[in-house]
């Protein structure tokens, strides 16, 4: 009776599993995103970092490959929540401190 409730139960925890990463992954390249939209196109080659639109590239294509094709699970998504995570503890913290500290984020 348990050896064929074993199978079943995997899949669920599987499927769980996979849609808490999936849901993180999109909060954290979507913040990322949001926070590269919203700052001045300017501050980015005065920290000596890529350009807005190369980092808005970046950014976006990952969200799209992570959420339509393949996965928070796939080389892709790993590659996409690293340039996500990157961002948010390199590049922004180089803006806030450009900026002195000011602003919302």
């Amino acid at each position: 009776m348990r050896a064929t409730a074993a199978p079943i139960f995997f899949a669920n925890v599987r499927y769980v599993i996979d849609v808490v990463l999936l849901v993180f992954a999109l909060i954290v390249q979507g913040v990322a995103f949001v926070h590269a939209l919203t700052q001045r196109s300017d501050a980015f080659p005065a920290i000596g970092t890529l350009p807005k639109g190369g980092w808005l590239i970046i950014l976006g294509l990952s969200m799209v490959l992570t959420l339509f094709l393949f996965g928070p699970i796939s080389i892709f998504g790993l590659i996409g929540i690293t340039a996500a995570l990157v961002y948010l503890l390199d590049v922004r913290v180089g803006l806030r401190d450009l900026t002195d500290g000011k602003g919302f984020w």
